[in-house]
């Protein structure tokens, strides 16, 4: 018995390894990864089409976080005082941090309302619409360089009763340089496809026309998160008259970046952290169908004063 159940325990040992390499995220369902990250029409003529698709990963250099702030109260002068007491003992703490700045985004101030009972001797109940208070809503706008600040922002605001992260911003100062950059290897590579395609069609494409287009498009992490739900049902015989109640599962939000796998090159292709993400993609379309040209024979022919018909030869 002893030696069995070691043995069922090394399978589920080796099963569970082998799983941790695939990842929870396909265990209902494989993951389904776009084939074209850039939109491009072929040619449908028979032309010559030539394409180079390069990627850049761009860590970013600055980041902003926005954290959404609620307050209710009594009184317009009670819920500002109560906002204001928040969110300047969260900056106080906040902009001793270096490297950091913050602002204000003011989003709404409403009034509150509830429903007062009124019930009469001969007649139902009546539900009445009154003012309460009021409901203060801002947005705290918090910009830095460091990442591992991000945490320390999350524990500061939580002392206030601040938990709502809205969203990370990435932002990259070095864009143009790094789509220059692009642009300069496609264009390396494209050449040399080009010597490819005329050594294999035996022919020349210097006096054919071409046509060139390119184009590039920036995918940002907020963009690139994928959510799933891994889990495992019970099968149970169950009577119609049975009372189930099933537990609530949890939702896992990962970063999934666009895979380096259909790029003629990659620019910082090993990914840590999410980055920012610039494709780039140029085609070139060279018309190389050649019009036959009809050459056309002449004759010419006399009549002479006696009626016969000679041939003339024209040089």
């Amino acid at each position: 018995m002893k030696k069995l159940l070691l043995s069922a325990l090394i399978v589920l040992g080796t099963i569970s390894v082998f799983g941790q390499v695939m990842g929870n995220s396909n265990y209902l369902a494989p993951v389904y990864f776009s084939e074209n990250n850039i939109d491009v029409q072929n040619p449908t003529n028979g032309d010559v089409f030539i394409s180079v698709k390069g990627m850049a990963n761009v860590k970013a250099d600055a980041y902003v976080a926005i954290f959404s702030v609620t307050q209710q109260g009594e009184t317009a002068e009670e819920v500002n005082k109560l906002m204001d007491d928040r969110i300047n003992q969260a900056l106080q703490l906040i902009n001793l941090k270096p490297d950091v700045e913050t602002y204000i985004d003011m989003i709404t101030f409403v009034p509150v309302f509830e429903f007062e009972v009124t019930k009469k001797k001969f007649s139902r109940k009546t539900y009445n619409e009154i003012p309460i208070g009021f409901e203060l809503k801002k947005n705290i706008h918090i910009k830095f360089s460091n990442p591992a600040q991000l945490n320390e922002f999350i524990q500061i605001l939580s002392t206030v009763e601040i938990y709502d992260l809205v969203r990370v911003d990435y932002f990259a100062v070095q864009m143009d340089s790094i789509k220059k950059e692009l642009m300069e290897k496609a264009q390396v590579i494209l050449k040399e496809k080009l010597k490819t395609k005329e050594s294999l069609l035996q022919m020349k494409f210097d006096t054919l026309t071409k046509k060139v287009v390119d184009g590039y498009r920036v995918l940002y992490p907020v963009e690139m998160y994928k959510s799933y739900q891994a889990y495992n049902n019970s099968s149970l015989n169950l009577t119609n008259r049975a009372n189930v109640t099933q537990t609530t599962k949890s939702t896992t939000n990962y970063y999934q970046p666009i895979l380096n796998k259909e790029f003629d090159f990659i620019i910082n292709p090993v990914i840590l952290e999410p980055v920012i993400q610039v494709l780039y993609d140029i085609q070139m379309t060279i018309k190389y169908n050649v019009e036959t040209k009809q050459v056309i024979s002449k004759e010419y022919f006399i009549i002479t004063p006696t009626g016969d018909v000679k041939r003339v030869e024209m040089k």
